[in-house]
């Protein structure tokens, strides 16, 4: 199953740093994806993209997950040559991570 599957996402940006968040459909999905989708696995996903940090906030209520990865626009949107960096884009390479089914 992807993640698109049981999420949407909002994203921002602000010099090299991508804000991602994570926001499940359902409220019975939450636990599931909060388990699976830690900072190390975004961080080893965006391996080679994001050179930075990557932190995880957790906002249960809302039933979502945020993510602020450092240096994720290649020194930033405006000074980067790569075609497509903004967060949107980033969150959509998220979004079609695969979750392993639920057991």
């Amino acid at each position: 199953m992807k993640l698109f599957d049981m999420a949407h996402s909002r994203t921002g940006d602000k010099g090299d740093i991508s804000n991602i968040s994570v926001i499940v459909y359902d409220q019975k999905d939450y636990d599931r994806v909060r388990d699976y989708l830690t900072a190390d696995r975004v961080s080893k996903h965006f391996k080679g993209i994001v050179t930075g940090e990557v932190v995880r906030y957790e906002a249960p209520t809302l039933g979502a997950l945020n993510f602020v990865m450092q240096g994720a626009l290649g020194g930033g949107v405006t000074r980067s040559l790569a075609l497509d960096a903004h967060g949107k884009c980033l969150a959509s390479a998220l979004l079609a991570m695969d979750i392993p089914d639920a057991n």
